[in-house]
């Protein structure tokens, strides 16, 4: 075990329950202290941020800490983990071809992985609904990052089911005939539930009730969390219109459908569901714009592919992303998602060309 790093741990664990923010100040004396102890413990991490000359006496503020592209966690163990430490790995959820992405982790850290998205979730989501998943349970899909955040607030909440089921060849599928019946449950006994998938699993069972000719009027205060990725497993439809559609089968709302950003590299999510106001050119009233924010503990920068700074207001870059709940791993990624920077959150594009397509990006129009 490594003290320093579980006392980082245990000291960053309070603000996770706050809902205050994070100072920039204390984010910024906590990221140098973290990118310090990662240097030490992480051998992989290490070399890369020697090769680059970026060393815990060189770099003197938070946005100058090395990032490691997504890419890197294919084919390095970037980790402070060793071997002998690690109960658990998360891999990123491309398509079967690809080589994952590994985030190794132990007790220690899934903890702090737990604590920290559920603080998160628990601010943009209903936590008295009761909870329906479109995704298999972590009894068949223990690697997956996802499934084991839905299982984590299952735990929380104290209800929730899974109705997705892992096909042959790996890709997940689900009981249509049990989520049909559960949401029908739900609209009959006028008890708003909320329901969790990925964009390719809602475009799965919008599907199947557009065969079968069915709607669900689910009750008001139901909600969707929808947290993209396509993975080549269904039809891609642009985000209004795979959120139109929900509205029209489900009776859900657009204010009540959750946008959700995160990737197995993370231990922090982002969400959109809360929004700012814009007024619209040549409209007379203020219509709602909503942008992804990470936490307090986690900040992101958009970033020039060109020059490697950070882009205006309104322009589009490289989403990096520096997130202090990855105690035993790297706090500082680089993702090769598109976003537009807005005020302290951005607006996500999809993927940047020419990189792999990762299951869990989000794809607009």
């Amino acid at each position: 075990m490594k003290p320093n790093l579980s006392s980082f741990a245990a000291r960053l664990g309070p603000f996770f329950g706050r809902d205050e923010s994070l100072s920039t100040p204390q984010f910024a004396a906590l990221a140098l202290e973290l990118f310090a102890l990662q240097f030490q413990h992480n051998p992989a991490y290490q070399k890369i941020c020697s090769a680059r000359q970026r060393t815990p006496a060189t770099v003197t503020h938070w946005t100058q800490i090395p990032c490691v592209p997504t890419s890197a966690f294919k084919e390095l163990e970037l980790t402070c983990l060793s071997p002998v430490e690690r109960t658990a790995v998360f891999h990123s959820s491309g398509t079967t071809e690809q080589k994952p992405s590994r985030h190794f982790h132990n007790p220690e850290s899934l903890a702090i992985y737990e604590a920290s998205l559920w603080a998160a979730f628990q601010r943009h989501l209903r936590t008295a609904n009761p909870f329906v998943s479109l995704t298999p349970e972590p009894a068949v899909a223990p690697r997956s990052s996802l499934v084991q955040m839905f299982e984590t607030v299952r735990q929380r909440v104290g209800s929730g089911a899974f109705f997705g089921r892992v096909a042959a060849d790996g890709a997940w599928t689900m009981d249509f005939a049990t989520v049909i019946e559960a949401l029908k449950k739900s609209a009959a006994d006028a008890r708003p539930l909320t329901l969790l998938g990925t964009a390719f699993s809602f475009v799965h069972l919008l599907d199947f009730l557009a065969e079968k000719r069915l709607r669900v009027e689910l009750p008001a205060g139901s909600q969707v969390l929808e947290t993209g990725g396509y993975k080549n497993r269904s039809r891609v439809l642009p985000k209004p219109e795979l959120h139109a559609l929900i509205t029209r089968s489900l009776g859900v709302g657009r204010e009540n459908i959750i946008c959700e950003y995160g990737m197995s590299e993370l231990s922090s999510q982002a969400y959109d569901s809360a929004p700012t106001l814009r007024r619209q050119a040549g409209q007379g009233s203020d219509a709602p714009e909503r942008y992804f924010h990470f936490p307090p503990w986690a900040r992101v920068q958009i970033i020039s592919p060109e020059t490697g700074r950070e882009v205006a207001e309104g322009e589009t870059g490289l989403i990096r992303i520096f997130d202090l709940a990855n105690v035993f791993s790297v706090a500082a990624i680089q993702t090769e998602d598109l976003g537009i920077r807005r005020g302290d959150g951005f607006e996500l594009m999809g993927r940047a060309q020419l990189a792999e397509p990762r299951g869990c990006s989000l794809l607009t129009a």
